[in-house]
C-alpha cells in the first residue's frame, strides 16, 4: 500500500471499484474480431427516442455556457409528471449519482445502512465509502416457490438498528430481476421508523407490468421517509448522457442538494431527458420488445435445460450450473459480451441484458454452442 493510499478515509482504502460491463471496442481490439454485440449493461437495443436526440443536438451550440443548475424544466416537467411539487425532485448524474449523495449526506462511521444480499453492487460502495457499518439481509433461497433470490423485505426490516440511517431497495433487483408485491412494499414502509430513509431504486420502474407498479404518488404522501430514485439511463435509451433523478419528500430533497454538485447533470442530457419523457411511443415499443424478449429467454433456457431467476426488468440471469466465467470467456471469443456476476455471490450464473429478437438469438445460438 503506497502513501496516497494509506491517507485515503479508512472506508476508501478497502473499496474495490465498480467494474462496468465490457466495451465493445475493448474486445474487438483485444481479440482482432469484428461484429461484436453488447448485451452486458441493460442498455436498451432501440437505442434514444429520435426527438430526445434532436433536443440534444439543439442545445449543442450553447455548451460553453454552464448548464441550469437545477434543472429547472426538467424537474417542473418530472414534477408534474409524477404528481408532485417541484421541491421534490433532485436531478442526477444517472440514478447512481442520487445513491451517492444519500451516502454522503445521511452516512458516518457511526450509522449503519441496510441491503439485501445480491443486491446493486453501487449499495455496498456508498455505505464502505461512508465508513458505514452494512447490514446485509439474508434472500429469499434458490429454492423459493415464487422469488428465488429475491428481496426478503422480512429480513431486511429484521436488520434495522437503532444506528441505521438508510436501507436500499430495489424493486425490480438488479441483477436477479426480482420484485415484490404492492401490499409487501406498503407493510414494509409502515413498519420502519419514520427517521430511517428507505432508498427505492426504481432504475427498471417503467419495464414493470402495470399491475406491479406501486402508487408512488401515495406512497411519497403517506411515507415521509420515502425516497425513489429512476433514471433515464435503461428504458429510455440515455445511458451515455448520464442523467436521473429522485422523487422524495422536500426535507429530504433540501439535504441531497446541498451536497449535490452545483452543475451534476449538464445541458444535453437535460434537453435530451425532458424531450423523452413525452415519447410515450418510444416508452412502449421498448416496454414490448423488452417483454418478448425475456419470453424468447425463458423458453429457449427451458429448452437447453436451464434454470433462470424470473425477471421484470431488461436483463434475465441464467444458471449455467458451472462456473460461469469460463463460459463469460468463450462468449467473449464469439463476440459476444454479457455480464457474470460472481462478485454477487452467484457465480453459477450470467445476467443477459433483453437486446432485440436477432441479437437474442446470437446470445442464445453461441451459449448452447459453448456449453
Amino acid at each position: 500500500m503506497n502513501k496516497f493510499q494509506k491517507n485515503a478515509v479508512p472506508g476508501v482504502q478497502l473499496l474495490n471499484a465498480y467494474q462496468p460491463g465490457k466495451p465493445v471496442e475493448e474486445l474487438e481490439r483485444e481479440l482482432g474480431i469484428t461484429n461484436v454485440i453488447k448485451l452486458a449493461s441493460n442498455e436498451n437495443p432501440l437505442g434514444p427516442s429520435l426527438i430526445a436526440v434532436e433536443a440534444a443536438q439543439s442545445v449543442m451550440a450553447n455548451v460553453n455556457y454552464y448548464p441550469d443548475g437545477a434543472g429547472y424544466k426538467l424537474s417542473l416537467a418530472l414534477a408534474e409528471k409524477q404528481g408532485v411539487d417541484q421541491s421534490c425532485i433532485t436531478l442526477g448524474n444517472g440514478s447512481n449519482d442520487i445513491l451517492e449523495l444519500v451516502g454522503r449526506a445521511f452516512l458516518a462511521p457511526c450509522n449503519s445502512a441496510v441491503y439485501s444480499e445480491y443486491s446493486f453492487a453501487v449499495y455496498p460502495l456508498v455505505v464502505q465509502a461512508a465508513g458505514a457499518e452494512a447490514r446485509v439481509a439474508k434472500a429469499y433461497e434458490s429454492d423459493h416457490p415464487v422469488m428465488p433470490y429475491g428481496h426478503d423485505l422480512n429480513a431486511i426490516y429484521e436488520q434495522i438498528t437503532a444506528t441505521t440511517r438508510v436501507v436500499f431497495i430495489a424493486n425490480p433487483n438488479n441483477p436477479t430481476g426480482t420484485w415484490f408485491e404492492k401490499d409487501e412494499l406498503n407493510h414494509f414502509l409502515s413498519r420502519v421508523d419514520d427517521d430511517v430513509l428507505v432508498v427505492l431504486d426504481e432504475a427498471y420502474f417503467e419495464y414493470m407490468p402495470e399491475d406491479l407498479k406501486p402508487d408512488t404518488q401515495k406512497l411519497l404522501q403517506q411515507y415521509k421517509n420515502l425516497l425513489i430514485t429512476r433514471t433515464f439511463s435503461k428504458i429510455y435509451g440515455l445511458a451515455g448522457l448520464r442523467i436521473g433523478y429522485s422523487i422524495s419528500h422536500p426535507d429530504i430533497a433540501d439535504i441531497l442538494n446541498r451536497v449535490r454538485q452545483p452543475f451534476n447533470t449538464n445541458m444535453p442530457a437535460q434537453a435530451a431527458a425532458l424531450a423523452a419523457i413525452n415519447d410515450q411511443d418510444h416508452v412502449s415499443k421498448s416496454a414490448s420488445l423488452n417483454a418478448a424478449g425475456l419470453q424468447q429467454y425463458a423458453n429457449a433456457f427451458s429448452d437447453l435445460g436451464l434454470s433462470y431467476i424470473p425477471s421484470i426488468a431488461n436483463f434475465i440471469a441464467v444458471n449455467v450450473k458451472k462456473d460461469a466465467m469460463p463460459v463469460y470467456d468463450s462468449l467473449l471469443r464469439e463476440g459476444v459480451i454479457v455480464r457474470p456476476v460472481a462478485s454477487y455471490n452467484m457465480p453459477e450464473f450470467l445476467r443477459i441484458t433483453v437486446g432485440n429478437e436477432q441479437q437474442n438469438s446470437r446470445v442464445l445460438k453461441s451459449l448452447q454452442k459453448v456449453l
